[in-house]
């Protein structure tokens, strides 16, 4: 079944590839309707989770948000299948940074990075992207993919120019591995975790919710004292993106224990609040905390 599922998705990227690029979001709009009117593809959680992060939104714009997620859903989807048939030119065109002078300070002084970001508009194509910074190794930590064939096509895709894929279960060997390397690490932190790890969380109160962080990107940030940045992804028309960075510390072993993952979480959390349709509400990012 895995070779089956793996052939009928590369079937999928070679369609794809071949559609022109406004061709390509009229499927999105297919795809939209589909996976939201058809399918009601995680519908539930969705609306249970807007609910609950946003108690006193009307109807209305419940249903206008609900609407316009899965419109950006039907984009990320498509344009991360649209990833392994584009060129590095389409990519860096697309997935444009617009201030890298933030990083110069630390290339001139030879210091390693954590740039974190979240699972708001397209952030498939950052692993791309960020190979547009130079001086840098890329390393980007990843979540194994089930199907053995379809996570070994999305390795290939998200390396293609160059970087470097970690799983996450591997994080502390690959921190050590490129330790004494120049290093940009690529981490996402605002997915859920299982319930064996709450105890290691920090727990902080996001979008009305009390809700647990993973402790990785902290943890190895005081462990070898490297500044962490954020990765702001804004959507500035349908396939074009704007990637803008900021620094939330220079200096973590200055800070108290939990304060840079709320640090990390505020920033997300103020980037969603202007548009919530952006981010991954399917996610069932609260599902012990109910």
């Amino acid at each position: 079944m895995n070779l089956i599922g793996a052939f009928f998705f590369a079937i999928g990227i070679i369609l794809i590839g071949l559609l022109p690029a406004p061709l390509l979001y009229v499927f999105s709009n297919l795809t939209h309707l589909i996976i939201y009117k058809v399918m009601g593809y995680r519908k539930e959680i969705v609306k249970k989770n807007l609910e609950g992060s946003f108690p006193d939104m009307s109807k209305e714009e419940l249903s206008r948000i609900i609407h316009h997620f899965y419109k950006n859903l039907a984009d990320i989807f498509l344009e991360g299948m649209w990833a392994f048939t584009m060129s590095g030119k389409q990519i860096f065109d697309r997935h444009r940074i617009i201030n890298m002078e933030i990083l110069e300070p630390f290339a001139q002084s030879g210091q390693s990075i954590i740039a974190v970001t979240g699972h708001y508009t397209n952030w498939e194509w950052g692993s791309l992207s960020a190979n547009v910074v130079p001086g840098y190794n890329i390393v980007a930590f990843y979540k194994r993919i089930n199907n053995k064939y379809i996570d070994k096509l999305v390795r290939w895709n998200r390396s293609k120019f160059g970087t470097t894929l970690a799983s996450i279960n591997e994080t502390s060997l690959t921190f050590e591995k490129f330790k004494d390397n120049k290093t940009i690490f690529l981490m996402a932190s605002d997915q859920g975790m299982p319930k064996e790890f709450y105890r290691k969380a920090f727990w902080i109160k996001f979008l009305n919710r009390d809700t647990p962080f993973l402790h990785g990107m902290e943890k190895y940030a005081k462990l070898y004292n490297l500044p962490v940045v954020y990765i702001e992804v804004q959507r500035v028309k349908r396939g074009y993106y704007t990637v803008e960075l900021s620094v939330l510390t220079t200096k973590p072993n200055e800070i108290e224990k939990g304060v840079l993952t709320e640090m990390y979480a505020r920033k997300l959390e103020s980037i969603i609040l202007r548009q919530p349709e952006n981010w991954l509400w399917s996610h069932n990012r609260w599902k012990l905390s109910w």
